[in-house]
C-alpha cells in the first residue's frame, strides 16, 4: 500500500510538473543520476549553495595552508610544498568519502555507525595508554606510516550516535538512556585524560545542543552542563599543562616569553594585519615567530594577510553556512535527519568559532584545527564526512529520493 501511494504521488507530481522534456534533459538526468543521488536541476537551493560553500572552503584552505606553511616547510623539510602536498593527498580520499556519504542513505549510516563508533571509542582509550605524546598531549596512534587521531575521526559518528539517542528520546527506556549517556560521558573523560580540553568541550556542547533539539528537559541538560563544567575545572587543576594555558590566557603579557608566547605572537599577527592586511603570502609572523602557524593558529596568519576586512568576510561566510545548515534541518522530514543536520552545522561552525576564539585570545590556548583549512589529514577526513552528511540531509529533505527509490522498486 505504501509503495502504491508513493507511485500515485510520484505520477501526480510528474503530470503536474514536467521540468525535463527534451532528450538533452533526459540525458542529463541519466548522467547526473549516475554521479549524484538526484539530478542537479531538482536539487534544493540549500544543497546547491552548500556544495558551493564546501568547494570554496576547501580551495581557500589549500591556499591559506600553502601560504602559512611554505617557510617552515622549506626550513625544516627542505621542500616548501611539503605540507601542501600532504594536505592535497589527504584531500583526495576526503572527496571520495564525501561522495560515498552523499550517495548513502542517512538511515544506513545510522544503522552501521554504532560499530565504527565503538571501534574509535576503543582507539581513543588506547591513546591514553600507548599514544605518542606531542606538546604534552597524547592524542595520536601510530599504525604503520599512518598517524591516527581518533578524537578527530570519531566526530561524525558522535553526531550519528547522538541522533540515534535523541531522535525518539521520550520513547527510549531509561536503562538504554543511562547506558548511552554513560558511554558519551566516558568518552569525554577519555578525551580530557589525553588531555584535550577543547575537543572534550566541543563534544559536550554538541551533545547539549542535540539533546536540547531532541526534547531533553532543560533542567536535565543544565545538570549535565554543570557536571561537565566541574569536571573541566578538576582537569585544569590536576594538569599543570592546562593550568598554565588558562593562566596565560588571562594575562599573556605577564609571561610573554614562556607560557604566554603563543597567544602574544598570535595577537601581534592579527594586530599587524590592520584593515586590509599585509597581502596574500606576505605574513611576517609565519617566519618561525608564531608556533603552529599552519595548524592551531592558522587563523592568525589569515588575519595578518587579509586584515580586518578578510576576517569579517570569513565570519560572514561562517554565518551563511550556519544559516544554510539551519534551513536544511528545518526542512528535514524526520527527527533522525533533522538532528544529523543540526549536529553537522553545530560541529563545523562551533569548531571554527572556537579556533578563532583561541587565536584572538577569547578562550584559553588549546589545539583545535580550523575545519578544511588547518593542516591535518584526520581533521580533513572528518570535515568532509560531516559535510557529506549535511548535504545528504538536504537532498533527502526534498522527498524525491524516496519517490525515485519507489519507482525503481516498481520497475
Amino acid at each position: 500500500m505504501e509503495i502504491s501511494r508513493e507511485k500515485t504521488k510520484y505520477n501526480k507530481i510528474s503530470k503536474r510538473k514536467k521540468p525535463f522534456s527534451s532528450n538533452n534533459d533526459k540525458n542529463q538526468i541519466n548522467f547526473m543520476g549516475s554521479i549524484f543521488p538526484l539530478p542537479w536541476k531538482i536539487w534544493p537551493y540549500e544543497a546547491k549553495i552548500l556544495i558551493l560553500i564546501i568547494g570554496i572552503w576547501s580551495i581557500l584552505g589549500i591556499c591559506i595552508l600553502g601560504s602559512s606553511s611554505w617557510w617552515v616547510a622549506s626550513r625544516e623539510m627542505g621542500n616548501w610544498a611539503y605540507f601542501l602536498k600532504k594536505q592535497i593527498i589527504w584531500t583526495l580520499p576526503g572527496i571520495g568519502l564525501f561522495y560515498f556519504v552523499l550517495n548513502t542513505n542517512i538511515r544506513s549510516l545510522l544503522k552501521y555507525s554504532r560499530i565504527i563508533f565503538y571501534i574509535l571509542f576503543f582507539l581513543v582509550f588506547l591513546t591514553n595508554i600507548t599514544g605518542i605524546t606531542v606538546n604534552g598531549s597524547s592524542r595520536w596512534l601510530i599504525l604503520g606510516n599512518l598517524r591516527l587521531q581518533p578524537s578527530e575521526l570519531i566526530k561524525p559518528f558522535l553526531i550519528l550516535e547522538a541522533s540515534n539517542l535523541f531522535a525518539h528520546w521520550n520513547l527510549i527506556k531509561n536503562d538504554k538512556k543511562l547506558i548511552s549517556i554513560f558511554s558519551f560521558g566516558l568518552l569525554i573523560l577519555l578525551i580530557l585524560k589525553q588531555p584535550n580540553l577543547s575537543t572534550a568541550s566541543l563534544t559536550g556542547i554538541l551533545f547539549w545542543v542535540m539533546g536540547l533539539c531532541g526534547g531533553v528537559k532543560l533542567s536535565s541538560l543544565c545538570s549535565f552542563a554543570s557536571l561537565g563544567f566541574i569536571t573541566g575545572c578538576i582537569s585544569i587543576v590536576n594538569n599543570e599543562y592546562q593550568k598554565l594555558r588558562v593562566t596565560s590566557f588571562i594575562n599573556p603579557w605577564k609571561d610573554q616569553q614562556e607560557s604566554g608566547f603563543q597567544l602574544v605572537q598570535s595577537l601581534l599577527a592579527i594586530g599587524s594585519g590592520g584593515l586590509f592586511g599585509q597581502g596574500f603570502g606576505l605574513s611576517v609572523q609565519k617566519l618561525q615567530y608564531l608556533p603552529f602557524m599552519y595548524t592551531d593558529f592558522i587563523f592568525a596568519i589569515f588575519a595578518e594577510e587579509f586584515g580586518l576586512l578578510g576576517c569579517a568576510l570569513f565570519l560572514g561566510f561562517l554565518a551563511v553556512f550556519s544559516y544554510i545548515s539551519l534551513r536544511i534541518s528545518l526542512k528535514c522530514r524526520n527527527n533522525y535527519t533533522k538532528l544529523v543536520a543540526i549536529g553537522c552545522g553545530v560541529l563545523l561552525t562551533g569548531q571554527s568559532i572556537m579556533h578563532i576564539a583561541v587565536a584572538t585570545g577569547s578562550m584559553p590556548t588549546t589545539g583545535l584545527p580550523l575545519p578544511f583549512i588547518s593542516y591535518g589529514g584526520n581533521s580533513l577526513i572528518a570535515s568532509f564526512f560531516i559535510a557529506g552528511m549535511l548535504l545528504r540531509c538536504s537532498l533527502e529533505s526534498t522527498g524525491f529520493l524516496g519517490m525515485i527509490s519507489a519507482r525503481k522498486t516498481l520497475n
